[in-house]
């Protein structure tokens, strides 16, 4: 079996449940390929037994890409296989967690299942960015969100707005942001976003510290064609595929559409997206206890 694994930056605690996952993976007799960057973390007594590879190499007949940090983590270990349907496992060493749902104590018991079959895949909607002038390049789609948003801090901007070529509206705000089911849990969430089914087909429209109050999210099919036009005070502004930034001005055209393939994230018997939720959110807990 081949195996990429991806990762951040980690620490003493987190150390031993590398080395456990390294460990576990060697005896399997799993031929692993780590992110460059991930590899320059890894110590003795750590195995050297894995080829390091650079995000943009094609990294063929790999069976599993597992991504060890947080949700940032695994967003980036999205681009790192692109339009590739390999699934992936989130282990989270981090804090919250939507995507990267496996807790460091179940880690060994979440590999053994992967390894036993014991798993289903969850296959998860992308966004893509189309633009008349080239921003990002090949990696022109999200798992999360795009975003728009002012890089002045004063000036607020205005986006306006066309859904298949209908005019919608003209917000007027620090920015906006179009979020898929996945990332409706994200940065739309904190803005008063609602959150959507991953399998219901649709984005959601959020914007940013709007300065009209009765402006609110609104939620589209994801077979939609969302354009926008921006324009305000300052010059630049910053466009976003979930943590890949750039600056644009207003000559730039943006359309967002549904990416025309999916991520397969790894779903363990007995996990579920509402069960994530329940846990992460806290439902059903009472405060007051």
């Amino acid at each position: 079996m081949k195996i990429a694994i991806h990762g951040k930056e980690f620490n003493r605690v987190v150390a031993p449940v590398i080395a456990r996952i390294f460990e576990i993976l060697v005896q399997e007799k799993a031929t692993l390929y780590v992110s460059s960057k991930f590899s320059q973390f890894l110590k003795p007594p750590l195995p050297k037994e894995f080829t390091v590879y650079n995000p943009g190499e094609p990294l063929t007949d790999i069976q599993l890409f597992i991504s060890i940090g947080g949700d940032g983590t695994l967003l980036e270990s999205v681009t790192h296989i692109g339009r590739l349907d390999i699934p992936i496992l989130g282990i989270n060493t981090g804090r919250l967690g939507f995507l990267a749902t496996i807790s460091k104590s179940d880690t060994e018991d979440a590999l053994k299942k992967f390894l036993q079959g014991s798993f289903t895949l969850d296959k998860r909607a992308l966004l893509k960015l189309e633009t008349n002038k080239d921003i990002f390049g090949t990696l022109n789609f999200a798992l999360n969100d795009f975003t728009l948003v002012k890089k002045d801090s004063s000036a607020m901007i205005t986006i306006h707005t066309y859904i298949d070529g209908e005019f919608l509206n003209s917000y007027w705000a620090d920015g906006i942001i179009v979020a898929t089911p996945t990332g409706s849990t994200g940065y739309s969430l904190s803005c008063g976003g609602p959150l959507i089914f991953p399998r219901s087909g649709n984005f959601v429209i959020t914007p940013v510290s709007p300065h009209n109050l009765t402006v609110r999210p609104i939620v589209v099919s994801d077979a939609s064609e969302i354009i926008f036009q921006v324009e305000g005070r300052s010059k630049r502004f910053l466009a976003s595929l979930d943590s890949r930034v750039a600056s644009v001005d207003s000559s730039v055209k943006l359309k967002i559409t549904k990416a025309d393939f999916k991520v397969s994230l790894v779903q363990l018997e007995g996990n579920h997206y509402f069960k994530t939720l329940r846990q992460k959110l806290n439902w059903g807990l009472d405060i007051r206890n």
